[in-house]
């Protein structure tokens, strides 16, 4: 009964040899199966511990003796014989009891280890894969309509999470976003700017799967001694389909507010919760940091893609002082003051430096334009606050009580740098936007689980966010200089794993540039209706429309 048992060896074996089984996925089946087993004989064990307690209560029970029995010598022990057989029997039970505690303690301890190189500490992976036919309407500035009615796209998301220990966790996301097929691009040319840092994987662009995100996160319920939960995280940051965007998206959301920042982002994060500090529901503070765009030399040599030149370098990684912008850098922070779980209130601002606009060469053949490369106009302060109400009323209905408002408002005001490159969005003086958003999730009248949508925001003319990310395939709507409205559907179909959704979204532009940079060559706003076809009415966008489908798998 001491002796080891055969499964805590071939626990031991496993662990410590590379096993002889082919691949690593045999391995795995391999501990899980031996895992298994582990955890049947555990239980068997525990069942017999439980059966000997029983037992042994039931000898301890006092037996009746009849009185004319009493004196009979060959049913009556004596004192001594029976002091003896319970000196024995307890012997007996302590090293059956103890055999089966140490039996049950190793194979607990070799279940463990086992756990932890199969599934417990290891890497988690996830899957969210997104069919989507999309058909996109569009009327020029100059009465002529472009569209495709039937763009198809494959999207997937493969998730990671690995949480080390209780405080400390990493997250990541690889990502693949394309058409059907291949695309055809521009001609003989390669689509522009669809594979720009902010946004390389919200755009259907090619078959490359690219990191979307990566970072670890910290956590601890004290602060430098204070009782003030807090976090830190650092890396490519998930800063897209953020508060309030997500609704629609039918994702979690992510941390910065959608109204105003939808992009990807390497940067850091740390937040204070502040609710025990002030006893104020949900207030927090969360601060943010991040670069956008690093100057930086090449490794080796760079080729200029309109002569062919090469340019070498000496110092790799260098800060370049010529034909490069400097660093783009964003800092800002997130204020909740107040989020008791049904109303809620929320802030956000952030500055931005060395914005870049597109750098264009309209002087060296008249009528046609080169793209040189970027420049650097200025800084944009943006504010946001918004409204929400998670359930209407105090229980009045369940209508009520599943349905959830939103208002939001923001604000950008530009900071134009004096260096000779059009100022910002067309003016060398600074130039404040205004946008308006409000919307309304209810629970479907038709199914037991399905959601309505219905959103509008309205944008003033020198209004601009940055949420070149936003998954809307005919621009963001939430960087109209003008009016979006969206209505929406979204239905499990088997639990939260398989869904549908039908969206439709259209944008009614009163001013050009509002999928533009932040300078006057692609940010500046015109008045849609003031255009002519020498100023650029075929190529200015009057009103957008898009309708999708989409079938999405998470698991």
């Amino acid at each position: 009964m001491n002796k080891p048992l055969l499964l805590s060896l071939a626990a031991a074996a496993i662990l410590t040899s590379n096993l002889d089984a082919q691949s690593m996925y045999e391995r795995i089946q391999s501990m899980e199966l031996q895992m298994k087993q582990m955890n049947d004989e555990i239980t068997t064990l525990k069942a017999k511990d439980a059966q000997a307690a029983v037992e042994e209560e039931d000898e301890k029970a006092p037996v009746a003796v009849d009185s004319e029995d009493e004196d009979d010598e060959d049913t009556v022990a004596t004192d001594s014989d029976e002091e003896d057989d319970s000196a024995d029997a307890s012997e007996e039970d302590d090293d059956d009891e103890e055999t089966v505690e140490d039996r049950l303690v190793d194979l607990e301890e070799s279940v463990t280890d086992l756990n932890k190189n199969t599934n417990g500490s290891h890497l988690k992976l996830g899957v969210d894969y997104r069919f989507a036919v999309d058909n996109l309407q569009y009327k020029m500035a100059d009465g002529s309509k472009e569209g495709n009615d039937a763009f198809l796209t494959n999207r997937l998301w493969i998730n990671m999470n690995w949480k080390a220990t209780d405080n400390l966790s990493f997250t990541g996301q690889l990502a693949y976003n394309k058409a059907f097929g291949a695309r055809s691009g521009w001609g003989t040319n390669y689509p522009g700017f669809e594979t720009f840092d902010w946004i390389s994987n919200e755009n259907a662009y090619d078959d490359v799967v690219r990191v979307r995100s990566a970072y670890f996160f910290y956590k601890n319920d004290t602060f430098m001694g204070t009782n003030i939960p807090w976090t830190f995280s650092i890396g490519r940051r998930p800063s897209t389909n953020g508060h309030l965007v997500n609704l629609r998206d039918d994702d979690n959301a992510a941390s910065p507010m959608g109204h105003t920042i939808n992009v990807e982002f390497d940067g850091l994060s740390s937040k204070f919760a502040l609710e025990d500090l002030t006893g104020i529901d949900g207030m927090y503070v969360k601060f943010c940091a991040g670069r956008g765009g690093t100057n930086a030399g090449p490794k080796f040599f760079s080729v200029n893609t309109q002569t062919g030149a090469i340019s070498s370098t000496s110092a790799q990684y260098a800060t370049t002082t010529t034909n490069d912008v400097p660093d783009i850098d964003l800092g800002g922070l997130i204020f909740v003051p107040y989020n008791d779980g049904q109303y809620g209130i929320a802030t956000q601002y952030y500055y931005a430096n060395n914005l870049i606009d597109a750098n264009v060469d309209l002087t060296t053949n008249p009528g046609t334009a080169y793209l040189k490369g970027m420049k650097t106009v200025g800084g944009m302060h943006s504010i946001t606050a918004n409204f929400t109400m998670n359930g209407i009323g105090d229980e009045w209905s369940d209508f009520l009580d599943d349905t959830f408002f939103f208002a939001s408002g923001a604000m950008s005001i530009t900071d134009p740098k004096d260096n000779g490159n059009g100022g910002m969005l067309g003016s060398t003086k600074s130039q404040t936007g205004y946008s308006a958003w409000v919307g309304l999730q209810i629970p479907s009248l038709m199914t037991e689980e399905g959601r309505w949508g219905v959103e509008y925001n309205k944008g003033s003319a020198y209004w601009r966010s940055i949420t070149y990310a936003e998954d809307t395939n005919i621009g963001s709507k939430l960087a109209a200089r003008g009016d979006a409205y969206e209505a929406y559907f979204t239905e499990p179909l088997i639990e939260d794993i398989l869904t549908l959704q039908v969206r439709y979204t259209y944008i009614d532009y009163k001013y050009t540039g509002s999928n533009g940079f932040f300078g006057d060559t692609t940010g500046k706003p015109i008045l849609i209706k003031s255009l002519t076809p020498q100023t650029g009415s075929s190529f200015a966008v009057d009103t957008a429309q898009d309708i999708r489908f989409y079938i999405r798998y998470r698991y």
